[in-house]
C-alpha cells in the first residue's frame, strides 16, 4: 500500500484510517453525474414499459483498514460544473462536482487512493479515472485488452479519457478476486455488457453485504426481465452472468445496488457520510 500524503492524515478527522483497527470496511457514495434520454430503446425496455429516463452515475469509495478502493470514477471530469452538455442526439449528462473536489473535501487527494477498479471502461464509469493514474488498477484482462488493445473493433470504448491508466501499475484479473484477502470486498467477474465486466460485493458489518451493479443491469425491469441492452458484447454472457449475481445474492444474503436507479440512489446517504 502507498505511503499516506499529509491530506489522507487529516482525514483522520472524518475517521477514515483512523489508525484503530477496523473489523469491517466503510462505504461512501458520490454523485458523479446524471444521464437522460429521450428513448431507452437500446436498452431492450420499451418506452412505454417505464418512465424511467434518467439514470444516477455513482461513484463510490471504499475504506478498509488496508487501504482505500475508488470503485468507478464517473462521468468525464471536465465536464463538471458545466451545466447539461450534449452526449448525442437525444442524450444529456450532467455533472455538478467532479470526484476529484468531493474527495478533497473530506481532506483526500487521488494520491491517497490505493486501488482504483471500474466495473468496466465505459465513459460513464472510467471517465473521471485520469486524476487516479497512480493508483492500482484491479482490471479483468479481457477488459484491458479490449479497452486497451482492441478499442477501435468494440463500440463504447473512448481511450482518451482513460490513456493515462496505460502505465499504471495493474493487477490484470481472470475471475472473481480478492481484493483485501479477508473476503470484505471482493470483485466477481461479470462479463457480457463488455468483455470484461465486473461487480462488486462489499461485506458492511451493520447494513450487511452489497453488491454494486456496474451495468449488469440498467433498470429494475432489466433485472425482472432478464433485458440485455442490444448494446452488449455478448447476450449469452450477460444472461450467465445475471445468473451468477443473482446465486451470489441468495447464498451471501447480500442486497443489489443498481448502480444507475435514480430513485434508490435519491434515498442514499452520501459522502462524506457513510455505510458501515
Amino acid at each position: 500500500m502507498k505511503k499516506r500524503t499529509a491530506g489522507s492524515l487529516a482525514c483522520c478527522a472524518l475517521g477514515l484510517l483512523s489508525g484503530v483497527a477496523q473489523s469491517a470496511p466503510k462505504l461512501y457514495v458520490f454523485d458523479c453525474g446524471l444521464l437522460s434520454f429521450e428513448d431507452v430503446s437500446r436498452f431492450s425496455v420499451e418506452n412505454h414499459e417505464t418512465d424511467v429516463r434518467q439514470m444516477f452515475v455513482p461513484c463510490y469509495l471504499i475504506e478498509h483498514e488496508e487501504g482505500l478502493l475508488l470503485w468507478d470514477a464517473g462521468l468525464p471530469i471536465d465536464i463538471a460544473g458545466r451545466g447539461p452538455v450534449d452526449r448525442r442526439p437525444g442524450t444529456w449528462i450532467r455533472y455538478d462536482v467532479s470526484i476529484v473536489d468531493q474527495l478533497a473535501s473530506m481532506n483526500l487527494a487521488p494520491a491517497d487512493i490505493d486501488y482504483l477498479a471500474v466495473s468496466h471502461m465505459h465513459f460513464d464509469h472510467a471517465g473521471g479515472v485520469e486524476p487516479f493514474a497512480g493508483s492500482t488498477l484491479l482490471i479483468q484482462q479481457a477488459e484491458y485488452e479490449a479497452a486497451f488493445q482492441r478499442a477501435d473493433q468494440i463500440s463504447g470504448y473512448e481511450p482518451p479519457l482513460y490513456s493515462a491508466l496505460e502505465d499504471s501499475e495493474r493487477v490484470l484479473l481472470n475471475g472473481d478476486h480478492d481484493v483485501f484477502s479477508d473476503g470484505t470486498v471482493r470483485i466477481i467477474s461479470t462479463p457480457g455488457h463488455t468483455p470484461g465486466h465486473q461487480v462488486l460485493l462489499v461485506d458492511l458489518a451493520e447494513t450487511g453485504p452489497i453488491v454494486l451493479s456496474g451495468d449488469l443491469y440498467h433498470f429494475e425491469e432489466s433485472r425482472a426481465w432478464r433485458r440485455v441492452p442490444t448494446f452488449n458484447v455478448d447476450a449469452e454472457q450477460t444472461l450467465a452472468s445475471m445468473d451468477k449475481v443473482e446465486r451470489l445474492l441468495e447464498e451471501t444474503g447480500a442486497t443489489l445496488w443498481i448502480e444507475h436507479n435514480l430513485e434508490l440512489a435519491n434515498g442514499l446517504r452520501k459522502a462524506p457520510d457513510f455505510y458501515e
